[in-house]
């Protein structure tokens, strides 16, 4: 058997969630505590894909990195680069449809801490890299885990936006859902059915440790009171 979208998959989803981590929780970090004018508007920007279909998505995507998109046509006249129908388009639906549960996550995480105590470490000459990594980032840590579970498991279950901007190509772009779709497509229900089982395994793995984790980390903090 041809575990091609496994392999495919898993590696879709760790690259897209390690990208969509860094920015999500810089972004996060550097929205959570500021006010300004079209800071909605923005944050709007950042959950649409969570509420738009994937397909709507995915049109979106190829719209813009299409052969006559604003980034598709620079990066075809440059670089003699075409993102739709590779690989590269599988990682960037990935990251985009994944990317509100990151932030959405880290948006919280950072909120729900006094400020004071980044405040106090300021006030004693700390810089912000050094208030970020020492009290920001570990106390911020079990919500931001939260959002990097939920985020590798949406990436690795991505179809629609995938389908409209990198197409089906065997061992370049058949990811699991993918995979599933075109056996059903095929009428080969047996294959279908163990890459559903497959993927299915796979994120109730992921939200059952999530669930465990928070569990855990719950009573231990309670512990500490």
């Amino acid at each position: 058997m041809n575990l091609s979208p496994l392999w495919l998959s898993i590696k879709t989803a760790t690259i897209a969630t390690i990208i969509v981590f860094i920015v999500g929780v810089l972004l996060a970090r550097f929205i959570a505590r500021r006010s300004f004018r079209g800071k909605t508007v923005i944050e709007s920007i950042f959950m649409l894909p969570l509420v738009l279909p994937p397909t709507v998505v995915g049109f979106i995507l190829l719209y813009i990195f299409g052969k006559n998109g604003f980034i598709g046509r620079l990066l075809i006249e440059w670089f003699d680069f075409q993102v739709v129908f590779s690989w590269y388009a599988v990682i960037i639906a990935a990251i985009v449809v994944s990317f509100p549960l990151m932030y959405q996550s880290a948006q919280a995480a950072f909120q729900q801490y006094d400020p004071n105590v980044e405040h106090a470490a300021y006030t004693m000459g700390a810089s912000r890299f050094k208030v970020f990594w020492t009290i920001s980032f570990p106390i911020a840590w079990p919500g931001l885990l939260a959002g990097l579970v939920l985020t590798f498991a949406r990436a690795l279950g991505e179809f629609g936006a995938t389908l409209m901007l990198a197409g089906y190509i065997p061992n370049v772009t058949d990811t699991i859902p993918l995979a599933i779709y075109f056996a059903v497509e095929s009428g080969n229900m047996e294959m279908a059915k163990f890459w559903v089982i497959l993927i299915v395994t796979l994120g109730f793995a992921a939200m059952l440790w999530l669930n465990w984790w928070s569990k855990r980390n719950m009573t231990a903090h309670s512990n500490h009171k």
